[in-house]
């Protein structure tokens, strides 16, 4: 699949956002910190994976259902513990309605 100039743009500054976020992250840096602490030194590198697909041009989904939503209609989120640890790590919080 080859990217246009646009989608390159936009998945440099995803990128830069992603590692913004690591960067900025307390728990990752007193982590590091901690192996630093032990007296080694650290050397991270993360892989992304991030993959693309191109939307039905037009308001319906693959499957035929009207992919259009009413404004102010609920959504449903399934999120796991994995979901919340990582969203957790990016200090970013869920409240749960039913709790």
């Amino acid at each position: 699949m080859e990217l246009d100039e646009n989608l390159k743009k936009l998945m440099r500054e995803l990128g830069a956002t992603i590692q913004d976020a690591l960067s900025g992250s307390e728990e990752i840096g007193a982590a590091i910190q901690n192996v630093k602490d032990a007296g080694y030194d650290v050397l991270l590198v993360l892989e992304a994976t991030i993959g693309l697909n191109r939307r039905a041009p037009a308001a319906e989904s693959a499957n035929g259902e009207d992919a259009t939503r009413e404004a102010g209609s609920e959504v449903r989120l399934k999120v796991n513990d994995q979901d919340m640890k990582f969203l957790k790590s990016l200090k970013i919080r869920i409240d749960d309605p039913n709790g």
